[in-house]
Formats: structure tokens, sequence, C-alpha cells
């Protein structure tokens, strides 16, 4: 399965994280991104400059699991270097690719890059808090991306920020500036051409499938990706099992899953 997020302009995103290993995977990829042209930009040109710091979430999308965001500081130096890692949007790899090569990222970037995990439990309370406020989701995200951000400009300086668009950019400039943090965001559709931001995106997915094969085992079920009647089916299993206040512990409360797998 192929996800494909299209807007008035065109398509917008795509999703490969759901193809199954093998070489068949490969050439879809392959061809896809040919043909959608997402690698136009190499990841090594940037309008804005170097350094930059680039960051992505990961498993906003997914029932079961973490949130997690990702934030990578990155000069011209380290951008060849991570070039030739093999680094590149997370969605065009597979999730063992995603896994070893987040490896080479943090030894590559080691101290400029940060990783933010927020697990189910606190997940739910903090968007319950957040919905108490009048707030939704996209503030959420920004609190993830902001404090990756803070952090690494806590370590390095650098006064542009590159993030995949996801909402209004006064999400995140917002928390920057309650942290005093003035930099300029630039939010872009395939923000993952910009190879710190492509970087990122592979530290955020890594973190996830970590955490959700971590709490798989925990629990002794095969938690899956995404959002499918398979996860329905597992829930189901879960609160079977456990009772319903597991699902705040394992997954994120507010999707539809949740009154699925209670019915």
């Amino acid at each position: 399965m192929v996800r494909v997020y299209r807007t008035k302009r065109g398509v917008s995103k795509l999703d490969l994280s759901q193809l199954r290993p093998g070489p068949e995977a490969e050439l879809i990829r392959t061809i896809v991104a040919s043909n959608l042209d997402l690698q136009a930009t190499s990841p090594l040109s940037s309008s804005q400059g170097f350094p930059v710091v680039g960051t992505d979430e990961s498993g906003k999308g997914d029932y079961f699991g973490p949130l997690v965001g990702a934030a990578v500081w990155v000069d011209e130096a380290l951008a060849r270097t991570l070039t030739a890692a093999g680094v590149a949007d997370s969605k065009l790899l597979s999730d063992a690719r995603n896994l070893a090569v987040s490896d080479e990222i943090m030894r590559i970037c080691s101290g400029q890059a940060v990783v933010i995990e927020i697990g189910p439990a606190k997940y739910n309370d903090l968007y319950e808090r957040f919905t108490a406020e009048g707030k939704n989701l996209n503030i959420l995200l920004g609190w993830v991306h902001a404090k990756a951000i803070e952090e690494i400009l806590a370590r390095a300086h650098c006064s542009v920020v590159v993030a995949d668009q996801f909402a209004d950019e006064s999400v995140i400039i917002g928390k920057l500036q309650e942290r005093g943090q003035q930099v300029k965001l630039i939010q872009t559709p395939h923000g993952e051409r910009n190879i710190a931001v492509a970087a990122a995106s592979i530290l955020a997915r890594a973190r996830f499938l970590r955490r959700l094969g971590q709490l798989s085992d925990e629990y002794g079920f095969d938690l899956p990706k995404g959002i499918s009647s398979q996860v329905v089916h597992v829930a189901r299993s879960l609160v079977a099992q456990h009772g319903p206040e597991i699902l705040r512990h394992v997954a994120k409360l507010h999707f539809r899953t949740t009154a699925a797998a209670m019915a």
C-alpha cells in the first residue's frame, strides 16, 4: 500500500512505510519517486544556506506507539557525509534501512541530533489537557518540534530551521518564543528533500519503530503500524486480555480505532 497525499497544487507527500521489504518494494520506491519527481531537489542544495536545523516527526498517523520528534543540525560538510551514508526521506526507506541509517546519523551527527519521544500515556495526558484548553493536535505537534529545536539550539548556533509543512508556522514559532528563541522557520511541502529534515525524519521513524517493538514485546502482541482492520483486531484482543485501560499505555486514544476496539 502506498499513501499519496494531494493538495490543490498536486502531490504533497508520499507514505511508503507500509510496503513489505523486498525487491518489489525497492522497485516501487524507485518508480514512484522518479515519476513524481520528489527528489528533484538535491538534498545538498539549500536555498537557506548552511548551517540549518531540520525537524520532523513520526507516529502521528499510527494508532499504536509513541509520537516522536527529532531535530538535526547540519552544516555543508555534514550534509555531504549524510548524503554519502544514504540519508533520504524515511518514507522512501524500508524499516530495516531506517534503523540502520539512524545509527549512522547518530554517529555522524554526534551531539548535533536530538530525539524527543512522547509515550502513549503521556501523549494521551497532553492531548486531553490541550483539548480541554481548546487546542488541537497541531499544538501538540508544534510542542514536539519546538522542544527538539530548543535542545539543538542550546548546543549549536543556527538561525534557520526547516520543517515539513503540517500547520501554521506560528504553532512552532509561538512555542519557541515562549522560551526566548528567535529563529527563521521555513515550513515547506516535501521538507525531507532538505538533508537535515531527511535525517530528522529517519531518527524519528527509527525511534518510533524501536519503541513499538518494545511495546509489542512487553504486552505480548505484535502491534501493527498505521490504521487498519488489523490494528482494530489487535486493539480488541488487548482489551479482551488486559481490560480497556491497557489502550492508554499503548495507543493514541483520540483515534476512532478506540471506539471500534471497545465496541
